[in-house]
C-alpha cells in the first residue's frame, strides 16, 4: 500500500496570541474558498489492510522503553497520507508518533501525527460534494451544512495539543489493559475552521439546552456495539474556542485524522475531538450514552489516582488535560562527554493553561534549574524548551518538570487507575557522563 498525498494548500499566517481568548482568535483568510474546495474534492484513499501484520507493513522494528510491554513494534509507512509511524494496531488503526519527531519543532507534521480510532469500520473515502454536517435536537432550525456553507462562515485558527487520554499507558505499573502507548499518542497543530458557537447560533439553541453531542462517520463493528458519541456542556460548546476544523497545519485534514471535519476541544483530551464529524445534536438533558457514562471515566480523586484493586470509587468523565513535559533529544541510557557542555531539549504543555516555566534537575529532584522557553503559540500549544548541562563523570537521573499558568505542576509520583489515563508524572531519564 502506497501513501497517497493530496495537494498541499498555502501556508497559513500564524497569530501567536490567537488562542488566548475567543476575542483575539485570528480570522484566517489564507485558505480561500476556491483553494479549499479544490483540495477537499473527492478523496479516495484505500485504508484496507490485512488484519494480521504482513511483512510489507513493517519497515523496521523498534523497542519502546515500556516496563510493562518491552516487545518490539514495527515502524510502518503503509498507511495513506502517513510517513514513518510506530504501528500499535492495524484494525482499527493505531499509529504512534516517534519521539524524535517532536524534537523538530512545536508543531507535529500531519504525516506523522498520531492516529487513534475506536471502531474498525471507517469510510475509505469521503465525497465533500455530497457530505453534510447535520445540526439537530433542541434548536430552532435543523441544519444540513455543506463544506461550502462552512467555508463561507468566519474562519478562526488556534494552536492546540491533541493528546489521547491513554498516552503513556505502557508505563503504568501494574500494567493495565488497552493500547500500550509510549509518549507518542499526542500531537500539536494549527487548526483552522469555524467556531462551534457560530454553528449553534445559526441553528438557534433553545432555552433549556444542557449539552451538545457529537457523532462521526465511523461505525461499530456489530449492531449491538455502542456508536462512538461524545458530549460537552452547552456553555463549553458556546465558549468561542471549541471549533469545527477542516484544516490542520495549513493543509486539509488527513483522512485518518478526521477528514473532512474534526471537532477541536482545546485543553481537553482527544476523546472529545470527534473525527469525521457528521452530526451535532443539542440535548435538553445530560448525555448518558456508553462513551460518556461508562467509557473514558476516571476516579474522582487527585490526579485520578487510586491503588490497584481499589473499588467503590466515584467515577467521572475525563475532561481537561494536565501539565506535561518531555525530553526530545535525549533518551534513556544516553552518554555524554564528562565536563563538556551539551544541549538538552524538549517540549512542554500546560494542559488547559499555558506553560509558565520548565525546570530541569540532574540530581534526582534535589535542585532545579530553569530552562529557556521557545516561542509561545498560545495557551493550548506545545512549547519548546532548552538548557545546557555540563556533568562530571558519573551516573545521573535527569528530570524535567512543567508548571502551567494556573500554578499546577507535575507530580513526583506516577498516578494509577484501571484505564491508564492522565499520566503526567515528572519524566526521568538515566544518563551517564563518561
Amino acid at each position: 500500500m502506497i501513501p497517497y498525498k493530496l495537494e498541499p494548500s498555502e501556508n497559513l499566517p500564524v497569530d501567536p496570541n490567537a488562542s488566548h481568548s475567543p476575542a483575539r482568535a485570528a480570522l484566517v483568510g489564507a485558505l480561500s474558498r476556491r483553494s479549499v474546495l479544490r483540495q477537499l474534492g473527492l478523496v479516495g484513499l484505500s485504508l484496507l489492510a490485512a488484519p494480521a501484520l504482513a511483512p510489507a507493513l513493517a519497515d523496521e522494528l523498534v523497542t519502546l522503553p515500556l516496563p510493562s510491554d518491552p516487545r518490539e513494534r514495527p515502524m510502518t509507512h503503509a498507511f495513506p497520507q502517513k510517513g514513518s509511524m510506530i504501528l500499535q494496531r492495524v484494525r482499527p488503526p493505531l499509529l504512534e508518533t516517534p519521539m524524535e519527531v517532536f524534537d523538530r519543532g512545536a508543531f507535529t507534521p500531519n504525516d506523522q501525527f498520531y492516529v487513534r480510532w475506536h471502531w474498525a469500520v471507517i469510510p475509505n473515502s469521503v465525497d465533500v460534494n455530497s457530505f453534510r454536517l447535520s445540526v439537530r435536537g433542541h434548536i430552532n432550525v435543523a441544519l444540513e451544512l455543506s463544506i461550502d456553507d462552512l467555508l463561507n462562515m468566519p474562519r478562526v485558527e488556534l494552536a492546540a495539543v491533541n493528546q489521547c487520554s491513554g498516552n503513556s499507558r505502557g508505563f503504568f505499573l501494574p500494567r493495565v489493559t488497552g493500547a500500550q502507548w509510549a509518549h507518542g499518542a499526542m500531537g500539536n497543530a494549527r487548526w483552522t475552521g469555524v467556531r462551534l458557537k457560530d454553528v449553534l447560533d445559526r441553528a438557534g439553541v433553545k432555552a433549556g439546552a444542557v449539552q451538545v453531542r457529537f457523532n462521526g462517520l465511523d461505525e461499530p463493528v456489530v449492531p449491538e456495539a455502542p456508536d462512538f458519541k461524545k458530549s460537552i456542556d452547552i456553555d463549553h460548546a458556546r465558549d468561542g474556542e471549541v471549533m469545527v476544523a477542516f484544516a490542520m497545519n495549513g493543509e486539509q485534514l488527513p483522512l485518518l485524522n478526521g477528514f473532512p471535519l474534526r471537532l477541536i476541544v482545546p485543553g481537553w483530551y482527544s476523546t472529545y475531538w470527534v473525527k469525521m464529524l457528521s452530526d451535532i445534536e443539542v440535548l435538553d438533558k445530560p448525555d448518558d450514552n456508553f462513551w460518556m457514562a461508562v467509557a473514558y471515566t476516571i476516579p474522582d480523586t487527585p490526579h485520578a489516582n487510586i491503588a490497584p484493586g481499589q473499588t467503590g470509587v466515584k467515577m467521572v468523565p475525563i475532561s481537561r488535560m494536565v501539565p506535561r513535559s518531555f525530553f526530545t533529544n535525549v533518551a534513556e541510557g544516553s552518554s555524554f562527554p564528562a565536563d563538556s557542555q551539551f544541549s538538552v531539549r524538549g517540549i512542554a504543555m500546560g494542559g488547559d493553561h499555558g506553560v509558565a516555566k520548565v525546570e530541569l534537575s540532574s540530581d534526582g529532584g534535589k535542585s532545579w534549574q530553569p530552562a529557556m522557553l521557545g516561542k509561545d503559540y498560545g495557551r493550548y500549544s506545545f512549547r519548546q524548551w532548552e538548557t545546557n548541562l555540563a556533568l562530571t563523570k558519573g551516573d545521573y537521573a535527569l528530570m524535567v518538570r512543567c508548571t502551567n499558568l494556573a500554578g499546577e505542576d507535575q507530580p513526583l509520583s506516577p498516578n494509577w487507575n484501571n484505564s491508564g489515563f492522565m499520566r503526567n508524572v515528572i519524566e526521568t531519564l538515566r544518563v551517564v557522563a563518561v
